[in-house]
């Protein structure tokens, strides 16, 4: 059986029309080629090699996941300094408006004019933003910022936000400033990338706390990220207990695995069918009024 094969007999399994992947990475070609250059100089920072397991050209990287069965995913970009955020909006706005099954992604920085072009982005469309306070290396509780998520809580849209001390910490990284930004915009869509990982319990308390935080799976759970930072066993019953907050993510084409492993270890947690239907498709569903099941 090939991978696509695999892939759709999973959720064929749960009688799912597909999956929702929110945590997928499409760029500018130029940008994309500087950070697969990271992840293949990532092994100082992890201790193990991190080969790119889909390193294609950009419609086949759409072809594979159309072939998976992925029936919505996203283009997660993200600028590391100032100047580069709206021109990164300009091409994940067409991006979209060729690529209709992905859901229209935006992003941001801390620099003047930021609420500006992120409400030029709403207004364009934008369904979901990406936020990676690790890359960018700065604070989400920037004054400068605040606009943005003032905007982005009033119009309900989530935010996918990289904001764990994972696979590096960085200096803004952790629940306290993420949690600062939550404290004043309680009623955000926050989206917190790989289950918030390595502080996994700090973040579900978070999404415990408020009603709108989720976290989604993106590498969590794999062979390889358990070597570097396991999952306690003793929290999958808070998994179970926010099952509804919970989304399918894989970081899908920066993986150093097959895209079926991500699927196997979510089905390896035993935390049930229901869960997995809720997780791979119907949390999803909801958020970005995805039709189909």
């Amino acid at each position: 059986m090939n991978e696509a094969a695999e892939v759709r007999f999973f959720w064929g399994q749960l009688g799912l029309p597909g999956l929702i992947d929110v945590h997928t990475h499409f760029m500018p070609e130029p940008v994309l080629d500087k950070v697969w250059a990271y992840f293949d100089a990532a092994g100082p920072l992890t201790g193990r090699p991190w080969p790119i397991a889909y390193r294609h050209a950009e419609q086949q990287r759409i072809d594979t996941l159309r072939e998976f069965g992925v029936r919505a995913f996203t283009a997660m970009l993200y600028p590391h300094k100032p100047a580069m955020a709206a021109w990164l909006n300009s091409w994940a706005a067409d991006f979209a408006a060729r690529t209709p099954d992905c859901l229209h992604t935006a992003t941001f920085y801390p620099e003047p004019g930021a609420a500006e072009y992120v409400a030029a982005a709403i207004d364009r469309g934008a369904r979901v933003f990406k936020a990676h306070v690790q890359v960018g290396a700065y604070d989400p509780a920037d004054p400068q910022l605040d606009g943005v998520w003032g905007l982005l809580a009033e119009a309900g849209i989530p935010v996918v936000t990289h904001c764990g001390s994972g696979p590096a910490p960085g200096k803004h990284t952790g629940p306290g400033p993420i949690g600062a930004v939550l404290a004043r915009h309680p009623r955000l869509h926050l989206v917190v990338a790989h289950m918030g990982l390595p502080e996994y319990a700090d973040f579900l308390d978070l999404a415990a706390r408020y009603p709108n935080v989720h976290l989604d799976t993106t590498m969590a759970f794999t062979d390889f990220t358990e070597r570097l930072a396991p999952f306690p066993p003793a929290l999958r019953p808070r998994l179970a207990d926010l099952r509804d907050r919970v989304l399918l993510g894989t970081d899908y084409p920066n993986i150093p695995y097959r895209y079926a492993h991500a699927l196997d270890a979510l089905a390896g947690l035993g935390l049930g069918v229901e869960w997995l239907r809720t997780v791979c498709w119907g949390n999803a569903a909801r958020l970005f009024g995805v039709a189909g099941g």
